[in-house]
This record gives C-alpha cells, sequence and structure tokens, in this order.
C-alpha cells in the first residue's frame, strides 16, 4: 500500500469514527453523572439489604451492576420528582424547597441564576426571537446567541436585550452580552436547532440563515434618542 493511500484512508477512518466518539463521550458522561447522583441511594438500599440478604447484596455489588442500579434509581428518581411537580401536593413541596433555598445567601444566588435560564429556554420573551445572530467577537462576524431578557436602557429609553453566546462544542460555557435589540438579528431557529449547529461546530446547520445588516450601519440609519432631563 502506498503512504499516499495510507494516509488518507487513515485520515477517513478518522473522520468517520468522530462523530461515534463524540457521541459516546457525550452519552458516557451524562451516563456516570446520572449515576453517580443515585449512587447514595444504591448504597444505603445495598446497606440494608446486608442485614437482610447478604449474598445477594455482595453479588449486587459489583461494578457494573452497581452503576446500572444507581443509573436506574437516578431515573426513577427524576420520574417522580416530574409526577410530583405536576401535581398540587408536589408544587407546594417544591415552592418550600425554593423558600428555604432563597434564604441560603451563596446558594441562593446560583440555584436562582440556574432556575431562570432553565425557564428561560422553555418560552420565548416578549418582543424578540430566542434565537439570534450577533456581532462577536467582532464587527463582521456572526455567533450564535440566546436572549435571555430585555432591558431597557436609563436615560435613553433604548431597548436592550441580554444575549447569551454558547462555545462550541460544549454549550454550557460562554459570554454574556447586553448589546441593542436592533443590532441583533432574529431567526425562526428553535433551540434544538441552534444547539446541534453548536455543538457539532457547524456540520448540521439550519435550512436557513437570515440576511444580517451590521450594527453600525442600522445604528447610522437611526435618529438618536433624546435624554432624559
Amino acid at each position: 500500500m502506498r503512504p499516499l493511500h495510507f494516509q488518507r484512508y487513515l485520515i477517513t477512518g478518522l473522520l468517520t469514527i468522530i462523530p461515534l466518539w463524540v457521541t459516546l463521550a457525550v452519552f458516557g458522561f451524562v451516563v456516570r453523572l446520572l449515576a453517580g447522583i443515585g449512587a447514595p441511594l444504591v448504597e444505603g438500599g445495598l446497606g440494608a439489604l446486608h442485614g437482610v440478604a447478604p449474598d445477594l447484596a455482595v453479588s449486587l455489588e459489583q461494578g457494573w451492576i452497581n452503576n446500572v442500579l444507581a443509573l436506574v434509581a437516578t431515573l426513577l428518581l427524576l420520574y417522580v420528582i416530574g409526577w410530583l411537580a405536576n401535581r398540587v401536593v408536589g408544587r407546594q413541596l417544591l415552592n418550600r424547597f425554593d423558600a428555604v433555598m432563597e434564604r441560603i445567601p451563596m446558594v441562593r444566588t446560583i440555584y436562582d441564576g440556574t432556575k431562570k435560564l432553565t425557564a428561560m429556554m422553555q418560552k420565548k420573551p416578549s418582543g424578540t426571537q430566542r434565537v439570534v445572530l450577533v456581532e462577536f467577537p467582532q464587527p463582521g462576524m456572526r455567533a450564535i446567541g440566546f436572549v435571555t431578557s430585555t432591558l431597557r436602557e436609563q436615560d435613553t429609553g433604548r431597548e436592550m436585550v441580554a444575549v447569551f453566546v454558547p462555545t462550541t462544542p460544549n454549550p454550557t460555557g460562554g459570554y454574556l452580552e447586553i448589546v441593542p435589540l436592533d443590532c441583533v438579528t432574529p431567526t425562526d431557529w428553535t433551540v434544538d436547532q441552534a444547539m446541534a449547529f453548536i455543538i457539532s461546530g457547524g456540520a448540521a446547520p439550519p435550512d436557513n440563515l437570515p440576511p444580517t445588516v451590521p450594527c453600525a450601519t442600522r445604528m447610522a440609519g437611526m435618529a438618536p434618542v433624546p435624554r432624559s432631563p
């Protein structure tokens, strides 16, 4: 086999296996995360089982069986929480839990911010589209952003939006920008389409890309807003 052919086939094989490797890596991370949540429940259950059926408890303490039990325990726990959240009693318990979390200084900030972020991803803010394009990191370049809230600038009254710009391929990190509403380009993309585009590094683009106008051009055509006295 010629060296050129070997190199070409090697690169082809690498490009073929990368999507599978990324999928398995992300799936494995999620499974380990979920199993870690249910691990204390399994350990407590096995500890109680030792007093009733020690042989069975020892057999269940094997590594992979323990991980499977922890994963199943987490899924059942999430199902029960979701079931309770849709019941009156469950909502009352969650409201009490939220009230407790609100009283803890440092935890309150993280918990409240995370809760608002998850709620933001489920509904569209008034006056603008959820998924937008924004000039980032410099004029002439565009990045996908998610509008998290709308604000109004003091004195000028100009409408602003808070835009979260996630990183690729890990969208859990990113940048928060506050930009004029007129400087964002709305899209008809869903959150799922935008996330697939981000995670795939642009390999899974939506069907259409809206035309964009530089922010400086848009602002130049606007009359200045008078300042309040």
